[in-house]
């Protein structure tokens, strides 16, 4: 079984900066991608950005210049760096990770979430 973490998460000014951090744990044979989704009250959940062992990323539009995220594939975390923050993305955010098990199963972990708050 494999277990995500995150911390990071807390009260920020707009404009401010957050970097959540995730980290997977327990019984890991390989992990692909690593990821972020968020959710807003009210609102369905919503990817962030992604990223491969291969180092491959994919942002949402809302984010495209302002937030970056970065893995450590030896390590197994992944982080997302957030600047010029917007009260807008004041939202629960969720580590994600697809795992692949020795037989080659894959399946869709999640972490418990962090609350990101921006005020304005």
């Amino acid at each position: 079984q494999v277990q995500l973490v995150e911390s990071g998460g807390g009260l920020v000014q707009a404009g401010g900066s957050l970097t959540l951090s995730c980290a997977a744990s327990g019984t890991i044979f390989n992990i692909n991608p690593m990821g972020w989704y968020r959710q807003a009250p009210g609102k369905q959940r919503e990817l962030v950005a992604s990223i491969t062992t291969a180092g491959k990323t994919n942002y949402a539009d809302f984010v495209k210049g302002r937030f970056a995220i970065s893995r450590d594939n030896a390590k197994n975390t992944v982080d997302l760096q957030m600047n010029s923050l917007k009260p807008e993305d004041t939202a629960v955010y969720y580590c994600n990770a697809g795992s692949f098990d020795p037989s080659g199963r894959w399946s869709l972990i999640w972490g418990q979430g962090t609350q990101v708050t921006v005020s304005s």
